[in-house]
């Protein structure tokens, strides 16, 4: 049997291909995408996807595992945005300087700090950052443990 894996999936609303184009510059990886319209016959589909929609991406192999894609939603209907407090994506670094760089880097593409990267009381360095698509990245890198 294979290991068990894990990875967020997020449905964009129309979003997805350049998110994914994001990830990758800022994340690294190898990424996958496949398109609605790549499938051979869509008249199986529930719906009708709008031309250029994303039905799957995948980035793996750098800093995240990350999969997606366009989400549908139903006639007459909006999906809801991305941006909520209640959920983020952790990210774990070596070094207080590459999880400083990484946040630079997302604000410097039109992101926002959520929660200064500081060192916090138990002894970790830990921020959060939301990319422009609204989605919240919690950064952190691990103070020295004590023994005991």
């Amino acid at each position: 049997m294979a290991a068990p894996q894990f990875s967020p999936y997020i449905s964009f609303p129309g979003t997805a291909q350049a998110a994914f184009e994001h990830y990758r510059e800022l994340f690294g990886g190898k990424l996958e995408i496949m398109l609605y319209e790549q499938f051979p016959d869509l008249s199986g589909f529930p719906f009708t996807p709008p031309p250029g929609s994303v039905a799957h991406a995948q980035l793996h192999g750098g800093l995240v595992t990350l999969a997606g894609g366009d989400g549908i939603a139903p006639p007459g209907e909006e999906l809801p945005p991305l941006s909520s407090e209640v959920y983020s994506f952790l990210i774990g670094l070596d070094e207080v300087v590459d999880a400083r760089a990484l946040i630079e880097r997302i604000v410097a593409a039109d992101g926002r700090v959520a929660m200064p990267f500081e060192l916090a009381p138990l002894g970790d360095h830990y921020g959060q950052v939301v990319d422009r698509f609204g989605v919240m990245w919690a950064l952190v890198v691990e103070g020295p443990r004590q023994e005991g």
